[in-house]
């Protein structure tokens, strides 16, 4: 299967010349469009030397809720050709400027500033997930797991069923929601198939899944798919919707174990592939329906050529004494 990348490689690309030493600064304008919504402006609004990043996502209210200003200015704070603007850019939610003129004689220095930029999007959505974990490590001190069952796995349903459930509003009528319990985190994406075809598909696509960890990959995070009917650890915070019909909507729950948590380094590899899980799903989906489709056409063409080949030649001379009636049967004419 294709794997997306985490970075946005047209932002990375625009940056890396950017950042080389023969760059000859020019005026720039550029909206760039992401995944689930998400819009990137790299402008020269005041001067060629300066230039103005901003992005924009249709949940930020609800990641600014979970400390995603601060992660940022965690983030980036420490760049100094980097200036995090108090006030974003109308109509973008975040925006900085990266002075050129101040230059960085570390070539590792520079990949890093690229990286980080390239990644914005990503470092906005890991807040939710960092304040689960941080939650995670505070519940698993005060009531550690069963040493029995050290990667948490006899039971779906924690015993921390009063924990707030962190929500994402991230799409329209679609949600993320991060439940922390003291021997796990738990991780449910609600998702609309507006085709049923499409729900098809992803029901094999999710059940390869758990093939996959029963087989090979066992350290996996545990795979639970759930058609209209939403999880217990949510069941509270659905609300009717008289706009999607519920049998449109399925919830597929990743259970983060211990494993998946032990260091800092792995927390956000586990951000990084969770937090593109969505995209990866439906574009997969569009592409096994795109193979089909390719399939059948090239099959119809062979059909095609075989019906062409069996089409009988008719002598001129025989097509003079042949005529046909309307209804296509064939009489000759006897002269």
């Amino acid at each position: 299967m294709l794997q997306l990348e985490p970075l946005n490689l047209l932002i990375k690309e625009a940056f890396t010349n950017a950042f080389k030493q023969d760059y000859q600064p020019i005026s720039l304008d550029r909206i760039i469009t992401d995944f689930d919504f998400t819009n990137y402006h790299i402008s020269t609004p005041e001067s060629k030397d300066k230039i103005l990043f901003s992005i924009s996502i249709k949940c930020w209210n609800d990641l600014v809720k979970y400390g995603v200003l601060d992660l940022l200015s965690l983030k980036y704070s420490n760049f100094k050709n980097l200036n995090l603007l108090d006030q974003p850019e109308i109509g973008y939610d975040f925006s900085m400027y990266i002075d050129l003129n101040i230059k960085i004689l570390n070539e590792d220095e520079i990949l890093e500033i690229i990286n980080e930029l390239s990644l914005l999007k990503r470092n906005c959505f890991a807040a939710p997930y960092l304040k689960a974990f941080k939650r995670y490590e505070e519940l698993a001190k005060q009531s550690p797991p069963d040493p029995n069952n050290l990667y948490g796995e006899d039971s779906v349903i924690s015993s921390n069923a009063n924990e707030e459930v962190l929500s994402i509003d991230y799409r329209e009528y679609e949600s993320i929601y991060i439940k922390p319990s003291n021997d796990r985190v738990t991780v449910i994406f609600s998702t609309i198939f507006k085709d049923e075809t499409d729900k098809v598909f992803s029901k094999v696509f999710l059940q390869e899944f758990s093939d996959a960890r029963k087989r090979s990959i066992q350290k996996a995070p545990q795979v639970i798919n759930s058609h209209s009917e939403p999880p217990l650890e949510i069941r509270h915070l659905i609300k009717p919707n008289n706009y999607i019909d519920e049998n449109k909507i399925s919830y597929i729950t990743f259970v983060l174990f211990p494993r998946h948590l032990q260091t800092e380094e792995i927390q956000w590899n586990t951000i990084t592939h969770i937090e593109l899980f969505r995209s990866y799903f439906h574009y997969h989906i569009k592409i096994v329906k795109c193979y089909l489709h390719q399939r059948m056409r090239y099959r119809v063409s062979g059909f095609m050529k075989v019906l062409n080949r069996a089409r009988r030649d008719v002598d001129e001379e025989e097509s003079k004494h042949e005529r046909k009636t309307a209804t296509g049967r064939r009489f000759e004419i006897k002269g």
